[in-house]
């Protein structure tokens, strides 16, 4: 029995080191293919349309809500110490560092990742892929090169946008539901937000948007033929994207931190 339950653990740990190694390679892969031509300017732009612009209502839509209940939570919590004042830094600061960047891409994942993924998974099925490989296309610099650069480039704008909607919320609430100035609450947003602070959700979304197109693209193209293989990358793609944004949100915060 332990030789057993030793050998399922091995095997385990096995297969994860090797899914890191094989995500690893493709990432590679796709960044050496960025800089090198041929440049399909067609699919950046249609990717760029597809990532960015059919993103941004859910995404403005998560920071106005998340922007107004962060607001009411700080205030409940704060009148606890008599600290209501810091209810519009906190929820700047909140925004812009944490919650902007984390929420966003978490959205941008559930609906890109996800889109990704059933897209290409669907072209290798009905042998698109491999038509491609016949025109003497390179898939991966047709498919997932223009879809990881999109992403890349337009969730630093999301990321920015959703945390002026989400610092918009937060003052909406405040002035109607908390009887804030809304001289002063603005004044207070400026005068405790820093540069950094906003420049650190930035790098965040690179990096989440990074993350979602490359497991999206990842899991498509790794997909399992039939309707059953394209709907199991489809999960895992989404599943695999919100784990590893959360798990690079810590490291990347630490890094700030200690910075």
């Amino acid at each position: 029995m332990i030789v057993g339950t030793l050998g399922s653990l091995g095997r385990a740990v096995l297969q994860a080191v090797g899914a890191v190694g094989r995500v690893t390679l493709f990432a590679g892969s796709i960044l050496a293919h960025i800089l090198r031509p041929p440049f399909y300017l067609r699919e950046l732009g249609h990717s760029l349309l597809q990532i960015g612009w059919y993103s941004l209502p859910v995404v403005g839509l998560t920071a106005i809500f998340t922007g107004g209940a962060l607001a009411l939570q700080i205030y409940a919590g704060g009148s606890r110490f008599n600290a209501e004042a810091v209810v519009p830094s906190i929820v700047a600061i909140g925004m812009t560092r944490e919650l902007g960047p984390v929420l966003g891409g978490l959205m941008v994942a559930a609906r890109v990742a996800s889109s990704i993924a059933a897209e290409i998974g669907t072209m290798k099925v009905t042998e698109q892929i491999d038509a491609l490989v016949t025109l003497s296309t390179n898939p991966l610099k047709y498919l997932a090169v223009p879809r990881v650069l999109a992403a890349t480039l337009s969730m630093p704008v999301l990321v920015a946008v959703g945390d002026a909607i989400g610092i918009m919320g937060g003052w909406l609430v405040g002035i109607t539901r908390l009887d804030f100035n809304s001289a002063a609450y603005l004044k207070n947003t400026a005068d405790f937000l820093e540069v950094w602070d906003v420049g650190s959700g930035l790098v965040k979304g690179a990096v989440f948007g990074f993350i979602v197109a490359l497991m999206g693209c990842y899991h498509g193209m790794n997909s399992a033929r039939g309707a059953q293989g394209v709907g199991a990358a489809t999960k895992a793609a989404v599943v695999s994207a919100s784990v590893l944004i959360l798990a690079a949100n810590y490291v990347l915060t630490e890094v700030f931190f200690t910075s």
